[in-house]
């Protein structure tokens, strides 16, 4: 891949953060773009530019010299998005579209796009392919699916070169990003805080789903996997086209298996209550990685879900507070 200059939209978050520094180390130059709502200045990469603001804003300062933008601005909490759906709406959607309008006014033609898996809904099948019918269970996969169709369209009516990588359940660590969301909701650092002692005990939302112990099957994929997936679609992307590709490590791991994970990697008991189940929550979700496999040339190098929760142990106590 020759050299050159990125826009990462969200760049200051959690992923974005990992694939601008990833790629930083592949040679290219990054600017990152982030409100710091959820961000972190902190979690910029050394040698990446910086422009603290909306993505909503972007045609003020967006020009011809990027080759492509990564889009990773986005609220993202399922829980959230169904107590307050308005603010998912405003921001997914409307700044996605103002972000799109932007880049054409610029003449930049190729959009790597953060989807997620809460597209899918409940699925009538597992693991889920990308041909799967779309049906979210909360207004969080309403609007990613929402820019999914604008997207489609983009690429129809303008020509635009798009992926969209419908991500499962991210974890792990990268170097120095790792997970600072505030509050938490994600279960790998939730448990991490107990082993901690940050928390007396970590919840699990849910013990009477269909799945083998009764808690929720997710497919936990390693943050630095889903940051390489991302430099290939860059040179998978093709003028007007919309490739939609599933991440994920297509095994599925239960609440409980991820908590008795984290007791072995921790060494701590990490005690755990019942709670009542969460709205929006799909009993199993679990990807079918094939066609990221074949269109991207992509292959997980760290499917271990231990791997996983110990990479992430490493950057929680690296970061914990004293």
């Amino acid at each position: 891949m020759s050299t050159h200059s990125y826009l990462v939209t969200g760049g200051a978050g959690y992923i974005g953060s990992v694939v601008a520094a990833r790629l930083l180390a592949a040679g290219h130059a990054v600017t990152v773009l982030d409100d710091l709502s959820t961000g972190h200045r902190a979690a910029v990469p050394d040698g990446a530019r910086f422009i603290e603001g909306r993505v909503q804003d972007a045609g003020e300062w967006l020009d011809s010299s990027y080759e492509a933008v990564l889009h990773f601005a986005a609220h993202s909490q399922v829980g959230q998005s169904v107590a307050d759906p308005e603010p998912y709406w405003r921001n997914n959607v409307g700044g996605t579209a103002d972000l799109l309008a932007a880049m054409r006014d610029a003449g930049i033609r190729t959009l790597v796009f953060s989807s997620t898996a809460a597209t899918y809904g409940e699925p009538a099948t597992v693991p889920i392919t990308e041909d799967a019918p779309t049906a979210p269970t909360n207004p969080y996969g309403a609007t990613k699916l929402a820019v999914d169709h604008m997207i489609s369209g983009e690429c129809a009516a303008h020509g635009l070169a798009a992926v969209s990588l419908r991500y499962f359940n991210v974890a792990g660590a990268h170097g120095p990003h790792g997970e600072r969301h505030d509050p938490e909701t994600h279960l790998i650092p939730l448990v991490l805080q107990v082993a901690l002692g940050e928390r007396a005990a970590v919840s699990v939302y849910g013990d009477d789903y269909p799945t083998p112990d009764g808690t929720c099957v997710r497919d936990y994929i390693h943050v630095a996997d889903l940051a390489e997936a991302h430099l290939l679609a860059l040179t998978a992307a093709r003028d007007g086209e919309h490739l939609i590709c599933n991440l994920g490590n297509g095994n599925g791991f239960s609440v409980h298996e991820v908590i008795e994970t984290a007791r072995k990697v921790t060494g701590h008991p990490i005690p755990h209550i019942t709670a009542p189940r969460r709205p929006g929550d799909p009993a199993t979700l679990v990807a079918s990685a094939a066609r990221a496999r074949e269109t991207l040339g992509w292959h997980p190098t760290r499917p271990d879900l231990a791997d996983i929760v110990a990479d992430a142990w490493e950057f929680a106590r690296r970061t914990a507070t004293p």
